[in-house]
């Protein structure tokens, strides 16, 4: 999917949350950590406002033993531009046909709706999953490609961006995605800004296949893959190969390949592509170097393979990227090589 920037002067965005009976709040608390804050800091020409709704406003009983307060009724999701649902506490269950009805007028009238973990649920109820990819935990995909078989159910991915209706994994994969929003509608220095205040990665590498196969790494002293990684990553500006990060890790290319594909989800090629691709978005938004300049200095020193691998990742060439986020950014910033520290980390198809 291409980066979006939302249109228009206005100063606020507005993000409704569901809230209902026995909600995980930690789904909820990640959609307010990353959009409630009004973060002036930013600088930006607009943020969000943040409002949580329920079919019934008041007191709600959630996981932990604990009540919350939902202030507003489904009215304000008319008005809302994002609409984010929570995993759903039943997933053999139905929505209830208000709450149907709600989101189908929400998305009729341009809000982009956003689900964590089971809360796919609730949209593939209501119809909005309807020949789409989507994605959900890893626990519950099979289900909701039974129960829903017109949803394309991929269950590698940490979420899937479908522009308009934009899914989650689990709950941790919900930071992901919101993150992601951050950077659709601000660009990839903002979100790194937020990920940082936050303390996560702005974007981690791989799927889900990552955490159902190694739940527990190593140290990364102890791991060679996690090592190379993190070798590769200090030096995305080099002439990187496959070969010469496996025998840092001390591998055969085919050992190296396989424990690198079962720890990240992903190959070592098409990883190391996908770093250096992110680590250009910085330099697009914040430096007056030419294309061909921000490719060499991330490791792609062809310019035509450059603007194909940019297009193929992100759905427009790095002129039209910089065209988008370029006024939010100061230009004119010293330009060096990228390292570990200045870009995100991706590995996720969107």
């Amino acid at each position: 999917m291409p980066p979006r920037r939302r249109a228009g002067s206005r100063r606020s965005h507005r993000v409704a949350v569901l809230a209902f009976e026995g909600l995980a709040p930690f789904d909820l608390g990640v959609a307010a950590e990353v959009f409630a804050p009004a973060r002036p800091e930013l600088d930006v020409p607009w943020w969000y406002s943040f409002a949580v709704c329920a079919e019934r406003p008041g007191p709600l009983g959630v996981v932990g033993g604990f009540q919350l307060v939902a202030p507003h009724g489904f009215e304000i999701l008319a008005a809302a531009e994002t609409v984010i649902l929570p995993g759903c506490p039943d997933v053999h269950g139905n929505p209830s046909p208000e709450l149907v009805s709600a989101l189908r007028s929400a998305h009729a009238n341009g809000a982009r709706l956003v689900s964590i973990c089971s809360g796919a649920f609730t949209l593939a109820a209501a119809g909005l999953l309807d020949g789409r990819e989507a994605t959900t935990h890893w626990l519950y995909a099979r289900l909701l490609q039974e129960r829903f078989p017109r949803v394309r159910v991929n269950a590698e991915v940490l979420y899937v961006d479908g522009d308009d209706v934009l899914t989650a994994a689990g709950t941790a994969a919900g930071i992901d995605l919101c993150l992601h929003l951050i950077r659709c509608d601000h660009g990839a220095e903002i979100a790194n800004r937020i990920a940082r205040q936050m303390v996560v990665a702005a974007h981690r590498n791989g799927g889900q296949a990552q955490f159902i196969e190694a739940p527990v790494p190593r140290r990364i002293d102890d791991d060679p893959i996690a090592s190379s990684v993190q070798w590769a990553l200090e030096r995305l500006g080099e002439p990187l190969t496959v070969g010469e990060l496996a025998r840092r890790s001390h591998l055969s290319p085919r050992q190296f390949s396989r424990r690198f594909r079962a720890a990240t989800g992903a190959s070592p090629g098409g990883w190391l592509l996908r770093q250096r691709l992110q680590a250009s978005l910085t330099l697009l938004e914040g430096s007056d170097a030419s294309i061909e300049e921000v490719g060499r200095l991330v490791g792609l020193p062809s310019a035509a393979g450059f603007r194909r691998h940019f297009r193929d990742a992100f759905g427009v060439p790095p002129s039209s990227y910089r065209r988008n986020f370029r006024s939010l950014h100061r230009p004119g910033e010293q330009v060096s090589a990228p390292s570990a520290s200045g870009h995100d980390h991706v590995g996720q198809r969107v």
